[in-house]
């Protein structure tokens, strides 16, 4: 069992090193927007302060744009480092196949953490620290569940804070990351139960995926990250 909080980056740093120059590699010709740090720096025309009183000790993911990305990078953080753990520690009976697939999607999370991490530069949010204490990394059960719930809340986080967005570009890149990290829920889904990919768990009548607001997905998400994410500024229109 493995159970154990640390910081993000410092997870496993050679293979986070390959796995981020190849990766990300393909990761940002694929993408092929340009997307620079001086470029990510955009108008926050739907910035809203909610009045909110920032929690000491908490970590503002920013406004506008900005904003969003940083909600982002925040969650490729956390899941990023829960594939990391997976990939170097197996769960008890893994086969080849699954541990080729779990380290296939561990190599797109720390590239998607590094392609956010590299466009925002100077704004960017600090290295999160993870709780993992209620994840039993030895177990096949356990450490699936976790995975499909992280890519089911990662889907319905994209799909939430499209509309949050000002600049296209940006936009396109969150289509396409969504894309991604559906294609990582229906194989989680299914390595759990075989034709569960797509069911209406997820998927509503018009054949559409969920959508959840930031505030839904950071009070999801807290439960397995020691620090605290304060989201109160970011657009809620």
């Amino acid at each position: 069992m493995a159970k154990q909080a640390f910081h993000l980056q410092d997870a496993a740093p050679e293979q986070d090193t390959r796995a981020n120059l190849m990766h990300r590699r393909k990761f940002l010709a694929g993408i092929g927007l340009g997307v620079t740090a001086t470029a990510v720096i955009a108008a926050c025309k739907k910035d809203k302060d909610n009045g909110n009183m920032q929690p000491p000790g908490s970590i503002d993911l920013g406004t506008g744009d900005i904003g969003i990305l940083n909600y982002a990078y925040a969650l490729e953080q956390l899941e990023a480092a829960f594939y990391t753990q997976v990939a170097l520690t197996p769960y008890s009976g893994a086969t080849a196949a699954e541990i080729s697939l779990l380290t296939d999607i561990r190599d797109h999370e720390v590239a998607h953490r590094e392609f956010f991490k590299t466009a925002l530069g100077a704004k960017a949010i600090q290295k999160l620290e993870v709780n993992f204490a209620a994840i039993d990394f030895s177990k096949r059960d356990s450490v699936l569940a976790t995975a499909k719930a992280f890519e089911d809340l990662g889907v319905s986080a994209y799909n939430g804070a499209g509309k949050l967005l000002v600049d296209a570009n940006y936009l396109l890149l969150a289509g396409k990351i969504v894309s991604v990290e559906a294609r990582h829920a229906a194989l989680i889904r299914d390595l759990i139960s075989n034709g569960t990919f797509a069911d209406n768990t997820v998927i509503d009548a018009n054949g559409l995926d969920l959508a959840y607001e930031p505030s839904k997905v950071l009070d999801t998400a807290k439960g397995f990250l020691k620090s605290q994410l304060w989201g109160g500024n970011l657009p809620t229109s």
